[in-house]
């Protein structure tokens, strides 16, 4: 494969580091790759994958204040992209303002998720702007044809280029973007309206608001969502007609909150609630819905049944797990990280919209989360969704789960011992006719190999292995959060952007 080193950020990271989630599959990269025709090691590029897939990475540059917590690294996009039967790569860092002052002082300014706030005070002198980081190192979508990413506890969202990963700025929304209270990760597109959908949550009355950016980026929709107090919500989910907010029983606990101690705690004693509200409807349009007291950190879909209203997602069966089980020193520290601690499983949620009942059951016994699904099917009856498994004690992936919510069927591929994956993304067959007719793409860590893969799988097969692997210029940092963008899709922006810059829109 070509090459370039695009550059190379200065890091203060200690050589002889031992955390372990800044060693070993969790190593950050400092360097920004530009690799075009990579090299297939295994199996052949299918020439009906056309577009891009994006993830988004937390990669530290520099020591934290005192306790690092994986959620505080920098925000890393890569890229690969396929078309007519070859692939390209691309990485950078998301140039957030925290990332550029952090760069200039070379060291960090901030308090991370282990740390008080005062922290960054008495270390620094100065107050940093919020209570951590906006790394922007969450997710990453694709709305008009322009990568967002965003981060889990509400900031800024940041543009880039979803083929060069280049940051090209905030996103404004026509200097409506609610600054004040930032937007939350896991944005939502419906690719059949063009609508983006997203909430923000704080520490502040009302606690939350949802919001709606139409098809020509302008924020069009904007309202509270009252809550009891502070919570620590990190997903929606959308139908056709509504959108979907929780309020989960796990949150800062509010006496220790008001000391300025961030500690999260499960409340089993509350319900799980879930409010569902028309996409462009009003505060006073929200009905609430009460079901078995859990935490759902990702929802997988949702859709409207009749008079019901169906979401699938993860449920923990131990939100609050008391260690990593792994008997070493960062038990407590990470032991909200094992999938397997907190027995997170597939599951189903009817809310009945003339009954205000609301009626759940388990999908599956296995331990999975992550799930993605074909975009065309969003909002929309899905049959199959795409999870990634998990290594126990540890927040690393270890595998791929295709579960088939209308037959309880599941289909499996292992990644191997030493060798962990991203969260995969569906990238429906140029042409194709049914719901799994297409690929899973995912990028791997290979401990063993000391490198890593972009891996394409066979939607509709994914226990037959990969279609094809081809190799990375280096190997990259474990990661999560990732999103699948159409080629014709891109190029459809790309000339709608060139004519208008040709007439001087």
């Amino acid at each position: 494969m070509d090459v370039d080193v695009v550059g190379r950020l200065l890091s203060t990271l200690p050589v002889d580091d031992d955390h372990p989630y800044r060693t070993g599959p969790w190593r950050p990269q400092r360097t920004e790759w530009k690799a075009d025709d990579l090299d297939v090691v295994e199996g052949q590029i299918p020439t009906d994958l056309d577009g891009v897939y994006l993830r988004n990475t937390e990669n530290p540059l520099h020591p934290s204040i005192k306790n690092y917590h994986p959620f505080d690294g920098d925000g890393m996009i890569h890229v690969v992209g396929f078309r007519d039967g070859k692939a390209f790569y691309r990485n950078r860092f998301i140039q957030t303002d925290g990332l550029m002052a952090e760069a200039t002082e070379g060291r960090a300014l901030w308090a991370g998720l282990a740390e008080p706030p005062s922290i960054a005070l008495r270390e620094n002198g100065w107050g940093a702007r919020g209570r951590m980081k906006d790394a922007s190192s969450t997710d990453v979508i694709v709305h008009r044809g322009t990568a967002l990413t965003s981060f889990y506890q509400c900031g800024d969202l940041y543009r880039v280029d979803p083929m060069s990963a280049e940051t090209l700025g905030k996103e404004s929304w026509s200097g409506r973007f609610p600054f004040e209270w930032g937007v939350s990760a896991h944005p939502k597109v419906d690719d059949r309206t063009g609508e983006m959908l997203f909430f923000n949550y704080g520490k502040d009355a009302p606690y939350m608001h949802y919001g709606v950016v139409d098809e020509r980026n302008e924020l069009v929709h904007y309202v509270d969502i009252p809550l009891p107090g502070p919570r620590l919500p990190h997903d929606m989910a959308f139908t056709e007609n509504f959108a979907i907010l929780g309020d989960f029983p796990l949150f800062w606990e509010p006496e220790l909150l008001a000391k300025g101690a961030h500690v999260a705690r499960f409340h089993p004693e509350l319900p799980t609630r879930f409010a569902v509200i028309p996409r462009r409807g009003q505060s006073s349009d929200i009905r609430w819905f009460e079901a078995e007291s859990t935490f759902v950190l990702h929802f997988v879909n949702a859709y409207e049944d009749g008079d019901e209203i169906v979401i699938d997602g993860f449920f923990q069966g131990d939100p609050e797990p008391a260690d990593n089980g792994l008997g070493d020193r960062w038990q407590r520290a990470f032991r909200f990280l094992a999938l397997d601690r907190m027995q997170a499983r597939l599951h189903r949620w009817r809310l009945d919209l003339v009954t205000g009942l609301v009626k759940e059951e388990p999908l599956s016994d296995s331990i999975t989360e992550f799930g993605i699904i074909n975009a065309a099917y969003a909002g929309r009856q899905h049959r199959y969704s795409y999870a990634a498994s998990g290594k126990p004690g540890w927040f690393l992936f270890d595998g791929l789960v295709k579960h088939d919510v209308l037959t309880g069927s599941e289909e499996r591929y292992a990644f191997g011992d030493g060798v962990y994956g991203s969260e995969t993304a569906m990238a429906p067959r140029i042409g194709g006719t049914s719901e799994d007719d297409g690929y899973l793409v995912t990028l791997t860590t290979d401990m063993n190999a000391d490198a890593s893969y972009a891996v394409v799988f066979d939607a509709a097969r994914v226990g037959d292995g990969p279609v094809c692997k081809l190799r990375l210029p280096e190997r990259i940092a474990s990661g999560t959060h990732s999103t699948w963008a159409p080629g014709a899709e891109l190029r459809r922006w790309q000339t709608a952007d060139s004519a208008a810059d040709a007439v001087g829109l």
